[in-house]
């Protein structure tokens, strides 16, 4: 199949380096000629595990090309992705759908006679349809289709995820749309992976309701944690007790400083605006949405708690700014309401991130970037534990304590036993525990 992809950002250049590694033929589109250019060198944009030497092998074999003209990326195509952006809009939390309209009208306008065009990009319920209306005033006289077939990516493991999905939704009105998606996707369908079909406002639904069912988890456990806390129990133990129920699962029951990331605080919010839209109350992603919020700020009182009730003058030495490992990106990441706060208080703030760093330094001005762990704690007042990178799960504890000037970790992810914490002479404060 000939497949174009328009937008090179996450979903856009996992997913089309996904689809070539299928043997499909993939052009990816982006009107930003620096990020093509760095793509054409093999100089990925983006950090995400093995997707170097994806793009690299897919690129040689001729199976996946890059390029700004939209209209020579898709004249020839089978299928057409958008996988552009949808950020929150401001003020009122929808979806900003002007990228997806946009490339919706100059995709029809080159499109062949026969095409599919299909939603990629997170887009709330009726998205489609609108899509569809689209291509028929730009084009009227071409058969085009429009489906909805939304990703399910996990930053840091997105590769996987893509490759040995637990299931595939795609959105569809007519035959030619399912056509053409059982065919991408049929080398996924020879490993038994489940492809759901329905239709559009379905599949737009399924996104959204799945997003902030897995953001109402964590939110759930973060206040469990809170009681935990206060009872003298082990939120640890507690998620593992009711994670063993295979009607809940063990999977976002990890308490800490709160979600993150490019999906969970915007495709909750747009669900939001969605439902209000139509008159329905949504109360349970609404709550999530508020102790989401709140929890970031009250991991900077814990911190502050830990150091005595006080900041000011002192100090901090953050390990992790991305809103999880494995990746680098930061929006909407705990660290950004986190550190202010402690800067607020009066604290100095150093930190260290492995990947994350670059994208960091601009959004959070007077922090001092270190090269490593234990240089961002050297002389601090606390060393706290902010993302749980794999290589902060090994730290010499006894390091960390001389190198502190106070001897205050606090474990905002609860990697350590506290056992062994408290051992090194460590003064300890964790999450639920």
């Amino acid at each position: 199949m000939r497949i174009a992809m328009i937008g090179t950002g996450y979903v856009g250049l996992v997913s089309g380096a996904c689809f070539s590694e299928f043997g499909h033929s993939v052009t990816c589109v982006d009107l930003n000629a620096a990020v093509i250019e760095r793509l054409k060198a093999g100089d990925i944009p983006i950090f995400e595990p093995g997707l170097e030497d994806l793009v690299a092998r897919n690129a040689k074999a001729g199976r996946l090309t890059f390029t700004t003209d939209l209209a020579a990326g898709v004249k020839d195509a089978d299928a057409v992705f958008i996988a552009v952006g949808t950020p929150s809009r401001r003020g009122d939390g929808h979806a900003d759908l002007s990228y997806v309209y946009a490339a919706a009208r100059q995709i029809a306008e080159a499109a062949p006679d026969t095409c599919v065009i299909v939603n990629k990009s997170t887009v709330p319920v009726g998205t489609a349809t609108e899509v569809e209306r689209i291509a028929r005033e730009v084009a009227p006289g071409k058969a085009i289709s429009v489906a909805s077939n939304p990703e399910f990516l996990r930053e840091g493991s997105a590769i996987e995820d893509f490759m040995r999905p637990d299931r595939v939704v795609c959105g569809v009105a007519d035959d030619q749309a399912r056509d053409v998606l059982k065919a991408i996707y049929r080398p996924l369908s020879l490993r038994e992976v489940p492809i759901l079909f329905a239709d559009r406002p379905t599949a737009e639904v399924i996104k959204y309701a799945a997003n902030a069912f897995l953001a109402v988890k964590i939110s759930f456990i973060n206040e469990i944690a809170d009681l935990c806390e206060k009872v003298g129990a082990d939120v640890q133990d507690v998620a593992k007790g009711i994670g063993l129920d295979k009607r809940i699962g063990s999977k976002f029951l990890h308490p800490g400083p709160g979600y993150g990331g490019s999906c969970f605080p915007k495709d909750t919010l747009a669900l939001l605006k969605t439902a209000e839209d139509n008159a329905v109350q949504l109360q349970i992603v609404a709550a999530t949405v508020k102790v989401n919020d709140e929890r970031k700020r009250a991991m900077a009182d814990r911190i502050i708690a830990a150091c005595g009730g006080s900041v000011d003058g002192k100090t901090i030495g953050i390990l992790g700014l991305t809103f999880k490992p494995n990746t680098d990106d930061m929006r909407d990441a705990p660290s950004l309401v986190i550190v202010p706060a402690l800067q607020a208080a009066g604290a100095k703030v150093k930190a260290f991130d492995p990947e994350g760093m670059k994208a960091a330094a601009p959004l959070l001005p007077g922090v001092e970037m270190c090269g490593d762990a234990y240089v961002a704690i050297e002389g601090a007042h606390a060393a706290v534990l902010l993302t749980e990178w794999n290589e902060f799960r090994a730290l010499d504890l006894e390091r960390v304590r001389d190198g502190l000037k106070a001897p205050v970790f606090v474990d905002l992810r609860n990697v350590y036993p506290v056992d062994d914490v408290l051992r090194t002479g460590l003064l300890y404060a964790s999450v639920g525990r």
